[in-house]
């Protein structure tokens, strides 16, 4: 019985929170504000919210074909099969396994004039910090950085290491984009760190002002 469980857990699993995810959506209430004029710029670019703010993407950008990262633990498996079911296009990788490979691929995809969605302070944290990864792609791609607040009441937060956060039936939820950033090909370590602390100190900023638009307390 055990090892049926197993077997059968992750498809039973990526139905319900499929369902769920779907369900929710359709009632909540989502304003996008700050990126259509990004998306009319040439080249790729690089969508960055915090880990804990995701939930809120699915439904804005549902059947966009958007890119996402995904890591290739077993969650990584059901949340693959989950955000491939919303309309997104994953590549599989992380920090921890595949990550030159995912890498690569997001360059390349990127230099096509793409768009992909990441977590910055994923997959792992710490929460809040702008790690390296997606400053890399964007030196290599050409691809610009567009940082992104997020949030929604009411929300229901879980006491998970990024507070993640899914709103509740019919919420109001506000997505705000800021402007973007581009990295030149031969920026050196200094200008990488000076980019990064933009980044990180507009999408605290940002979603910031997202809680206090919606009247959520800051988390």
């Amino acid at each position: 019985m055990r090892k049926w469980w197993r077997r059968v857990r992750p498809k039973v699993l990526q139905k319900v929170l499929h369902a769920v995810v779907r369900t929710l959506g359709k009632t909540w209430r989502v304003t996008v504000e700050g990126l259509d004029e990004t998306l009319q710029k040439q080249g790729g670019k690089i969508l960055l919210g915090w880990h804990g703010r995701t939930v809120v993407a699915t439904k804005a950008f549902y059947k966009r074909g958007y890119w996402a990262i995904i890591s290739l633990s077993n969650d990584g498996d059901m949340q693959n099969t989950i955000y491939q079911r919303l309309g997104f296009r994953t590549i599989r990788g992380s920090t921890g396994r595949g990550g030159e490979r995912a890498l690569v691929e997001s360059i390349r995809i990127l230099r096509q004039g793409d768009v992909m969605v990441l977590t910055p302070d994923g997959p792992r944290g710490p929460s809040g910090i702008v790690q390296l990864g997606s400053l890399m792609m964007a030196r290599k791609s050409g691809a610009w950085l567009v940082p992104c607040g997020v949030s929604a009441k009411p929300a229901f937060f879980f006491k998970s290491w990024d507070k993640h956060m899914v709103p509740m039936p019919f919420a109001k939820c506000l997505m705000i984009f800021g402007p973007p950033y581009q990295i030149p090909a031969d920026a050196d370590e200094a200008k990488i760190e000076e980019v990064r602390l933009a980044l990180e100190r507009d999408m605290h900023a940002l979603q910031t002002e997202a809680d206090r638009r919606v009247g959520q307390r800051p988390r």
